[in-house]
């Protein structure tokens, strides 16, 4: 077959970011090349009225529209195309979760490059003491004082220090040359991520001693190596998965390729940093949202040029290309923030599984609460399957004891048993966290005379008390409200909290315990930069302490001097209309009892209940999450539902229920229609009311497919999308297809 590239090429099809689930045709430009187009080329170019940039992904002698109405591109960007697995990958994810190719596209991108910045390393300009100046005391620059402070703050940098991390502290030009023209400093260019110094040692410290287990995973792992093998790496908390990533990536590095390590949470990245720059001594950048545009595609570029080793991100880092990736490493693989849930709505995980695919390199899934999918895969022995049951050191998995508070009094959500157990810890000199999965002081305000609950009126949800500062706060549009002096009902003055959230918790817990130190942890506290670090720094310290959090909390922490923990009701997240409620539930619960008993003390978990004889509890406190976890795969089966099935959702919004509402009923209709028609085995249900029909004003409307394959859901998901781009009326409202949907809200 001819390489379309290979000749010269009349028309050049761009991909552009707009929804359009299409690429358009341009002509090559008086200023750019006639031959040479490849795809992964970035070209500025206009698009209506707006100069745009755009991708290459093809080329062509023809096109449906006249060549007189086609475009020239305005200009050719790059000289070398982005990498040829990067767009296939892309190319994927356009393809897989029914979304426009162009958009995909941009979306993996740095924002940087979307905007036109050429892909190129940055540099910069890094100061370090000369020997000269290595041999000169402070008191031998006499009366620059500044210029002695600044040299002894470079004398504790021994590889020098950036240009604009000097200016930072105070520090200026003037002072720098200063001491540049008396021979004590210098500067040195160099790219913003370097790369490796030549024959270094890859560890920094020594790798720990493995226990029997953790040695006979690492080894299965080593076999792995140099092909496409997925694995579950099933861990009780505490059983030292990390140690085993460690070790395996050491191996990786001695082959001379990278690593991808995702995780869920922008909070576990500096601990995770932390740990593996302590262990290896090669370049390692971060990719998450919480870095600067510049930051961001420094990493990428160095990832793409070989010179970045270890690239740790949350989702998206799963674009990142790699010069030679060797391994990619999932970490909380059950966890949901892997899904994208607006706009290009993919899932981290899965296109790891695809990513590692092609490029022939094994992929590690770690988890103690596999999610029922891929324990499915592992059960089918798609997966290889691998055991961590028994903690590092001499650390015991933690009791679980189910506390029925029906009855009980309550103060800021903690009874009388949880409170004494609290007491009990703190006499011992140990740390307690107390688990709520509610920020705020309270779930709601209510009048007491009349029943009067303040409801959002922009959405189907109540109004969150916040104490500081004092407000009420809809956490779905994030709507604010001053505080009613009365009854906006009745009148009267007696208007009461209901429930507890962190700040009630804490509250509360500050006058039960007035001489302990409590912290809080959610949002809302940690807003401020470097907030949580300040606080973790606190717990690490191992000072008695009580610690208040949501599930932020909950996931990869390490908290050697928490011996107990307190879930102040486990009952919200159990009851639901999503079907996956007791799943994410119990992962949710597992972590939380992973934070204690980490150390020599044992732990101990106290779960809050309004149902203790719930057998979905019951069996977790008594039995752990792998005998629920059998339990529900067989519900699954039996209901036809994920992992057994699989699901897309096509998602409405608009201002107007009753005109939303009729047409998804003539969209289902069509639907079923078509694959009665074409024979396709697919089940098509609603259109239903979203579980929470109104927010941010708008209401919200579901149609779910379902099949036992993915090929005729695929097919049928592909018509659906191809007829609501021609249906004038979707044109007024918000609409998606969600593939693989991981919530139905």
């Amino acid at each position: 077959m001819p390489d379309p590239f290979s000749a010269t090429p009349r028309i050049i099809e761009v991909a552009i970011p707009t929804p359009l689930r299409r690429c358009f045709d341009y002509l090559p430009g008086p200023d750019t090349p006639v031959q040479g187009w490849q795809p992964g080329l970035r070209v500025k170019l206009s698009f209506g009225h707006r100069d745009m940039v755009g991708i290459v992904v093809g080329t062509k002698q023809d096109s449906d529209v006249p060549t007189s109405r086609l475009k020239p591109i305005k200009a050719l960007i790059d000289q070398t195309p982005l990498p040829a697995d990067w767009l296939a990958l892309c190319r994927f994810t356009a393809r897989y979760y029914q979304h426009s190719l162009g958009d995909t596209l941009f979306q993996a991108l740095p924002v940087l490059l979307r905007q036109g910045r050429p892909l190129e390393a940055r540099t910069l300009d890094r100061w370090r003491l000369t020997s000269r100046g290595q041999n000169t005391s402070a008191e031998q620059l006499g009366r620059a004082h500044k210029q002695a402070e600044l040299l002894d703050m470079l004398r504790q940098h021994r590889r020098g220090m950036p240009h604009t991390a000097i200016t930072a502290q105070g520090f200026t030009r003037q002072q720098l040359e200063a001491l540049a023209g008396k021979g004590l400093v210098e500067v040195h260019t160099e790219q913003a991520i370097a790369p490796p110094r030549d024959n270094h040692e890859t560890l920094a410290e020594p790798s720990l001693t493995l226990s029997r287990e953790q040695s006979e995973v690492l080894a299965a792992l080593h076999a792995q190596l140099g092909r496409f093998s997925p694995s579950l790496l099933h861990g009780v908390t505490g059983s030292g998965k990390t140690e085993v990533y460690l070790q395996l990536i050491e191996a990786v590095l001695h082959r001379r390729q990278q690593a991808l390590v995702l995780i869920p949470e922008i909070g576990l990245t500096p601990q995770t940093l932390d740990r593996f720059r302590r262990r290896f001594n090669v370049p390692i950048v971060a990719l998450h949202s919480g870095m600067s545009d510049n930051e961001r595609l420094d990493a990428w570029e160095a990832a793409g040029a070989g010179r970045a080793r270890i690239i740790i991100g949350t989702r998206s880092a799963v674009f990142t290309p790699m010069a030679a990736l060797g391994i990619i490493i999932i970490d909380e693989e059950h966890d949901d923030s892997f899904k994208q849930q607006d706009g290009l709505r993919y899932h981290a995980r899965d296109l790891a599984l695809v990513r590692a695919q092609s490029e022939h390199i094994p992929v590690v899934l770690g988890t103690a609460t596999p999610s029922l999918v891929t324990l499915r895969h592992a059960r089918d022995g798609r997966y290889h399957h691998l055991h961590l049951t028994r903690r590092a050191g001499h650390s015991r998995k933690a009791h679980i004891e189910l506390l029925d508070i029906r009855g009980r009094p309550q103060d800021g959500g903690l009874t009388p048993p949880a409170l004494e157990a609290i007491r009990e810890q703190l006499a011992l000199k140990r740390q307690v966290l107390i688990f709520i999965n509610r920020r705020g002081y309270a779930p709601t305000l209510a009048c007491h005379q009349c029943g009067w609950l303040a409801e959002c009126p922009r959405c189907d949800a109540r109004l969150t008390l916040h104490r500081h500062p004092p407000e009420l706060i809809c956490h779905h549009c994030d709507h604010h409200v001053a505080l009613p002096d009365a009854c906006p009902s009745c009148h009267s003055g007696d208007l009461r909290p209901q429930g507890s959230g962190t700040e009630r918790t804490e509250d509360a817990l500050a006058t039960a315990f007035p001489d302990t130190q409590v912290l809080r942890v959610d949002r809302d506290s940690t807003r401020r930069k470097d907030a949580l670090q300040h606080t973790l720094d606190i717990i690490h310290r191992g000072d008695p302490c009580l610690l208040v959090g949501t599930q932020m909390l909950a996931k990869g922490h390490h908290f050697p001097h928490i011996t107990l923990v307190v879930v102040v009701n486990a009952d919200g997240g159990l009851y639901s209309a999503d079907y996956r409620a007791l799943e994410t539930s119990a992962q949710l619960l597992i972590q939380v009892a992973g934070r204690a008993g980490r150390a020599e003390h044992p732990g101990r978990v106290l779960i809050q209940t309004h149902h203790p004889d719930d057998p979905g509890l019951l069996l977790l406190a008594e039995q752990g999450y792998d005998a629920l976890a059998e339990r529900l795969l067989v519900e699954r089966r039996q209901a036809g539902l994920p992992p057994y099935r699989h699901l897309m959702l096509l998602r409405g919004e608009s201002p107007h229920q009753q005109n939303l509402l009729e047409l998804f009923g003539r969209v289902g209709e069509a639907l079923r229609g078509h694959v009665a028609a074409h024979d396709i085995r697919v089940d098509c249900l609603g259109p239903v009311p979203a579980p929470m029909e109104r927010r941010q004003g708008r209401y919200h409307v579901q149609l779910m497919l379902a099949a036992d394959g993915r090929a005729p859901l695929h097919d049928a998901g592909a018509w659906l999308v191809h007829y609501m781009e021609q249906l004038p009326e979707a044109r007024r409202l918000r609409w998606s297809l969600d593939v693989d949907p991981v919530a139905l809200d």
